[in-house]
């Protein structure tokens, strides 16, 4: 009798490794959904470094070649006449002999002929374009004119042995030189614009 029972006090009770088994498959099902979702966000933060990276370097790339819109003004400004910088230049020289207190570069029309066209494209995209101002108040003045208000340097005389003004070089008097504002466009690929601005004398 004791053989009998034992025999069926065994078969009652389940094993514990047979309940084990899909614990185990739901557990690395659980962990395979983790490392997908993981990867998948991976891969997205990865893309977005390398579109900000790019767009940095498009960025980088315009406001480079907008310093040739800089030196592309200052050539023209130091080839032109003071009678000419008393005036506001023809439409298409981008030039204006005010400093035109709403002048703002993010909300200047740039292409309608009133500024300058460097070059089209740079070779690497950029279209450079500037437009210059003298920092006087009034415009169609000179800088001598009673009524005008001007940012000047005041150069003294010189080119004597002592740094006094020597004869037939510089008048003795100061030289009254007004300071100009040259302010550039590059726009680049990718809509990328960049806006570079400079003070000269």
């Amino acid at each position: 009798m004791t053989r009998a029972a034992d025999q069926s006090a065994i078969h009652l009770v389940p094993p514990t490794s047979r309940r084990q088994r899909g614990v185990v498959l739901f557990i690395a099902l659980i962990v395979l959904v983790a490392m997908t979702l993981a990867g998948l966000a991976l891969v997205r933060s990865v893309g977005s470094g390398i579109l900000i990276a790019g767009n940095l370097a498009f960025k980088q790339g315009a406001t480079v070649a907008a310093d040739r819109g800089i030196e592309a003004g200052r050539a023209w400004l130091t080839t032109q006449t003071t009678a000419t910088l008393d005036k506001d230049g023809a439409p298409g020289t981008g030039y204006y002999s005010s400093w035109q207190n709403t002048f703002n570069p993010t909300t200047f029309v740039w292409n309608n002929n009133s500024s300058t066209l460097v070059t089209s494209d740079d070779g690497a995209g950029n279209e450079i374009r500037y437009v210059a101002h003298r920092l006087c108040a009034a415009a169609n003045l000179s800088v001598n004119a009673p009524a005008q208000q001007c940012v000047t340097l005041n150069s003294a005389g010189a080119g004597g042995s002592k740094g006094g003004g020597a004869y037939g070089v510089v008048p003795l008097s100061n030289t009254i030189q007004a300071y100009y504002r040259v302010t550039a466009q590059a726009k680049g690929p990718k809509n990328s614009v960049s806006y570079v601005q400079s003070i000269l004398y």
